[in-house]
Order: C-alpha cells, then structure tokens, then sequence
C-alpha cells in the first residue's frame, strides 16, 4: 500500500493557506514571521507589552492546537491527519492486537479513504517542527525569566545590603552611646568615692578616738559617736 519512496520536508507546506502544497520537494516556502513594533521578530504567544513572567505564563497555557495553528509552517489540511491517525492506532476496535495486524488495518483504512501517506507524515514532521519552534520559545521565555528574576535578586539583596549597613551603624551608634554612658558612670563612681573619702576624713575629727573596730569609713566614725554618747 506504501506506493512509493519519497523525500519531504516541512518547507512543502504552503505555509499562506495551511494546505497541501503542489510545489516539488525542496522547493522553499517563504515564511511570514509575526513582527513588533520595533521590526523585530516575535515568537509564537510572545506579546511585546507583557513581561517576562506573564509571557512564560502565557505561553505554558496554550494547548497544542493552538500551537500548531500558532507555527510559522501550518500543519496541512487533511481529512485524515497523523492526529487522526494516532487516535484510530489507540481505538478500542484495535486493542489486543499485534503491532503488525494493526499496521495492516490501520493501512487498509487509510488506503479506503484515500488518504496519501507522505500527506500523513508530512502533518507529523509539520507537527513535530511546530511542538519544537514552541520548545525553543518557552526555553527562551524561560531564560528571560530567569534574567529577569535574577536582576530583580541583585536589586534586593542591594537594598538589602544597603539596609543591613544603615541598621548596623545604627546598631554601632547605640553600642559606642552605651558605651560612653558607661564611662561616664564609672568616672562618677570615682569621683564619689573621693568625695566619700574627703567626708569620712573630716567627720573622723568631730569624734574622739577610738580603737579599731574592724570597720572602716563613715559608719566606723558614727559607731565610735553613739559609743561615746552613752
């Protein structure tokens, strides 16, 4: 039933009209790429206006439909296409049987219909070019997502760095304020001791003289006072 050997590729397809084209095999179709404002090329669900990660979106949410009707070559229209072809394989009608008897009533159904089978793969090559155009789109979505996310990384962290140096001078400034408030205390606590010195001297001679007591200071001073009042 395979008629002949032949040679294509997906530069066959009228790429105007999605139809089966006439034209000989290598003959090149011109493809119309969608443009921006600017002139330069868009990629299939690309939308200039959006950002990177509305784009990935966006693009992730097309079904493969849309992505073969999106392609710059159009899968051919076909009564019986490979998508066709690919549900009658997975038909309940054809489970149980061997890969080769379904082969064979897989080709006797197409051969009944008409269908050509370089039409049919030709629709697959189409159709495997579109998916891999898409491949391509999303992985070059997906790196300017990336960059995106990573210049948007840089921009925090050099706020963060920013703000963790302001707050830590912040920080320093109350350190080195605890610290002088420190200094000062303890320069007060030595001029209050010499003052207490000066006081307990001079009231050691408004008492008499006493023996040592083992106490020290003021309060040994007032000890010998209340002594000596009795």
């Amino acid at each position: 039933m395979l008629r002949r050997l032949f040679q294509f590729s997906s530069e066959n397809v009228d790429s105007r009209n999605g139809a089966n084209s006439n034209r000989p095999a290598g003959h090149s179709v011109m493809v119309i790429e969608q443009m921006d404002e600017a002139g330069h090329p868009v990629s299939p669900a690309s939308s200039p206006g959006l950002s990177p990660e509305e784009n990935l979106a966006k693009a992730k949410t097309i079904s493969f439909e849309q992505v073969y009707q999106n392609a710059a070559v159009k899968p051919p229209r076909l009564p019986y296409g490979i998508l066709k072809v690919s549900a009658m394989v997975n038909s309940s009608h054809l489970s149980g049987m061997s890969p080769e008897a379904k082969r064979c009533a897989l080709l006797m159904a197409l051969e009944a219909t008409g269908a050509e089978i370089e039409d049919l793969l030709q629709d697959a090559v189409v159709r495997q070019r579109a998916l891999s155009d898409h491949e391509e789109a999303l992985q070059d979505k997906l790196q300017k997502f990336e960059t995106a996310k990573a210049e948007e990384n840089r921009q925090i962290q050099a706020e963060l760095d920013r703000l963790t140096k302001q707050y830590m001078s912040r920080i320093q400034g109350n350190l080195d304020q605890v610290a002088r408030e420190q200094d000062e205390f303890r320069d007060w606590q030595q001029r209050k001791q010499s003052e207490s010195e000066r006081i307990t001297e001079a009231a050691t001679f408004c008492v008499p003289q006493g023996s040592a007591t083992g106490n020290a200071g003021l309060t040994a001073v007032l000890e010998r006072a209340n002594y000596h009042r009795r």
